[in-house]
């Protein structure tokens, strides 16, 4: 059996802090990026773009970057979004999320640019 890591994250520390699954694996390549939007196209989710100042990304509740994109199949659409959104605040964390209208909740979510902490 191979032994637990432990990860080395605290408040204290801004960029130490962990968000969601994909945060604990090396940081994905824009391919990778793709076939995360690809996934969430497949499966039918309805992509959502929302950002936030890393100071505040522990709170419940971050700002949508325009209105989610009901029923957008074309990836590069999708990624255009999170692209202009990291573009338009450039100090702020930005996250995709892939909304399951049926499940009523969120099938995935993955922050796909990190702000620059202070």
């Amino acid at each position: 059996m191979s032994e637990m890591q432990d990860y080395k994250s605290s408040l204290a520390d801004p960029a130490s802090r962990k968000f969601e699954t994909f945060s604990y694996l090396p940081e994905m390549t824009d391919a990778q990026v793709r076939d995360q939007v690809q996934y969430i196209v497949d499966k039918g989710w309805d992509p959502a773009v929302e950002h936030v100042e890393p100071e505040h990304a522990f709170d419940h509740y971050w700002y949508m970057w325009k209105l989610p994109l009901f029923g957008e199949t074309d990836v590069d659409r999708i990624l255009g979004e999170v692209e202009a959104c990291h573009k338009a605040h450039p100090k702020n964390h930005v996250r995709l999320i892939g909304y399951d209208n049926l499940a009523q909740s969120k099938g995935t979510e993955m922050v796909v640019y990190r702000g620059k902490t202070v």
